[in-house]
This record gives C-alpha cells, structure tokens and sequence, in this order.
C-alpha cells in the first residue's frame, strides 16, 4: 500500500522481479520448465568443518545484501532466514536516533495481512464453519446488498483468490489524511459502496487484486464467526503459533518496540490505522513472529490449523502474471514440482516480505522500516539459502 494513493504493492506487481531472481537459482517458473534436482544432503564425505564454512558464507552474503540496501537508501531492515534452524540479521535503524533493529522490533506488515485473513478462512472451512464456496452474502446482514453479475454472487473464496470481481480500492475511500488513508473508512461506508457498485464482470472471471475485497473478507469471516476480526485471528491463528507481537492493536510492549515508517523519500511517515479494511492491511509483527508463521507453513501442526494452511497455499486459480498462481491468499510461483509461496506487503512506511520454497526447505521473512520495495532482496536472501 502505498501512502500517496492507498494503494497496495502486492505480489503480481513485482513478479517480474521475482521471476527473474528465484530463475537465476536454476529453479522452474513456467509449466513447461524441467523440474530441478533439491540440493543434495551433507554426506559423510563432506566435513563438518566444510558445512560450518557454507553457512558461514551464506550469513556473510545474506549480511552484506541488508547493508547494501540500507546504503542505498532503507531505513532499517530485520530479516530471517530458515534453512535447518534459523539465522536473525539486522541493518540500519529503527528511526533518525534509533537503534539497529532486530527480531523483537515490531513493523507494519501490510498485505502480508491477506496471507493471515486467507489462513483464516481455510481455518474456518476446516472447522466446517464456512465453506470457501459461500456467497459473502450469507454472512452479512439481510439489508446489506452485495453486488452480483447476472445471478453469479461474490463467493468467500473469489474473495480469498483475488477474482471478485470488486475494485482495487472503493471509489468512497476519499481519506481526509493521505498519511493514513484508511482509518476513517467503517463498515457504515463499506456497505455503502456495496449497495451502489455495478460488477463490471462475472466473479472468478478474472484475476485483479483488491484491498476492498480481502478487508471485505476478514469483515464477512467476522461476522460468520461472532466474534471481532483481530480477536478471531489471535484465537486461531496467532497464539497457536506463538505470535505474541503480532496485532492490530499494539500491546504496550509492541508500541514501545515499534519503529518509525519513512516514505520512499526518506522522511519520517505516520503509522496507518485501519478500520473496516483491516484484512486487507491492518496488522502489525516482527521478525521473530513471521518466522514462526513462515516456519508453520513449511512443517504444518497437526490438527484444524495444519489442515488450514494446506488448503491456504494450495493453488486455486492462475493470476494475470505468467508463472503466478493464487491460493487462499497466499501466492504461488512456479511450477507444482518445486514452488514459492508468499505474499509481500507495502504501507506508506514499510514494507514486508514473507516466502518459503516447500520442496527445498528454506524460507524468508523480511521488514524494512521504509515505503520501499524489496522482494528482490526477499528472494535473493530465500536463493541464498538454496546454494
């Protein structure tokens, strides 16, 4: 999202930088791409003294990538990286006076909270609950009317998948503060926009991302639910996973740990706030936590939460980007046979990058603390890992 137009950079922006870095790995993009071998194990041939160097050459590159950046101009940046255990790294700083961030500083996350409200949705489907294929409409209130296209209603699932049919952004946002341009916009004006829309398609039609459409689905999971977006996320996702630092509502611990946002400039940006929407982008984390998610995701629990994050990062449909497909909110590019999963995020101070390579067992989660995009850095820190 972006602070001057509300916007969201979102995966399908930058799969082209994200093709070109995960294929300079020699790892498939497209269907017709052969499959590539896995990184062969340790054998007892190779010392461990030779391993110990491996992975310290790893650290030294992965270091020297967040340090250039921050050269070129990021604030701050707390990254991990997962590959049989973890490694933290940090560079730059939290604010003007700040110290170097690390695991525990807590950033914006932006879309990454559709990653979470997809999850949720999978979460609620396995518990029966919801079914992915019902209308939104059977979870709102009778007098709310949802837009349909000639009999073909808006489905939870074209929600989750980015086929709505819905607008990016709904033409009654119109924030006062384009510092912080969607805390003023509650469920009163969401409805209203409802009400008024025209679909200009049949759902599931066609692939266009949309922060109405995935803050629409966090509310109408809500709703089904009875309980408050943010509570129903921390119940089923959040505290099984030990995301503690992971809210829309920062504990006090978190505020006192938060770092400033900076726009793309450089200078100090206001924190967004969200309100109805808050599905689409209204969380907040850390390092720490994000690996938890990204490390859940790659080695699933057993039970309902397990079941629900198989059925999030299953592909469903293909996007408008070649190589590029979607789950329950979560991306997915490449081929069947070896995968990358993730979803990134940008707000008018930050940006966020989760992502993990299932079939080579290495993830990546990084924050930066500047409106500046960097799922290239994302991605070379995950190849890093490969090598």
């Amino acid at each position: 999202m972006h602070s001057t137009t509300a916007r969201a950079t979102s995966g399908p922006l930058a799969t082209l930088v994200l093709l070109a870095v995960w294929a300079a790995a020699g790892i498939p993009v497209s269907a017709q791409s052969p499959a590539q071998p896995a990184p062969a194990t340790p054998t007892a041939t190779q010392t461990a003294a030779q391993t110990a160097a491996q992975t310290a050459a790893r650290q030294d590159s992965a270091q020297a990538l967040l340090e250039a950046h921050v050269a070129a101009g990021v604030v701050g940046i707390a990254a991990v990286t997962i590959r049989r255990g973890h490694q933290h790294r940090a560079a730059g700083v939290t604010s003007s006076a700040g110290a170097v961030p690390d695991s525990l500083t807590v950033f914006e996350i932006g879309s990454v909270a559709k990653a979470l409200t997809g999850l949720l949705l999978a979460e609620m489907a396995a518990r029966g609950e919801v079914s992915v294929d019902d209308p939104v409409s059977l979870h709102l209130a009778d007098s709310v009317r949802m837009p349909s296209h000639e009999g073909r209603e808006i489905t939870l699932a074209d929600l989750a998948t980015q086929r709505s049919g819905l607008p990016r952004l709904p033409s009654n946002l119109m924030p006062a503060d384009m510092t912080n341009p969607y805390a003023a916009y509650d469920v009163a004006r969401l409805y209203a926009f409802l009400a008024g829309h025209t679909l200009r398609r049949a759902p599931d039609a066609e692939y266009e991302y949309s922060n109405l459409g995935a803050g629409l689905l966090g509310h109408a999971l809500a709703l089904a639910a009875g309980k408050p977006y943010e509570e129903l996320v921390i119940e089923r996702i959040l505290e099984p996973l030990g995301m503690h630092d992971t809210r829309i509502t920062p504990t006090p611990s978190m505020r006192e740990r938060l770092a400033t946002g900076h726009d793309a400039a450089g200078a100090p940006t206001p924190h967004w706030q969200f309100n109805a929407l808050a599905g689409a982008g209204g969380w907040l984390s850390t390092a720490a936590d994000l690996r938890r998610l990204v490390a859940a995701a790659m080695d699933p629990p057993a039970g309902l939460l397990g079941e629900a994050f198989a059925l999030a990062t299953h592909p469903r449909a293909q996007t408008n980007q070649p190589g590029l497909r979607i789950g329950l909110g979560w991306h997915v590019l490449g081929t069947d046979d070896d995968p990358v999963i993730w979803h990134n995020g940008q707000t008018g101070g930050f940006h966020a990058f989760i992502g993990y390579a299932p079939v080579r067992g290495v993830g990546v989660a990084t924050l930066a603390n500047s409106s500046v995009p960097l799922d290239g850095l994302a991605l070379h820190l995950l190849r890093l890992q490969v090598q």
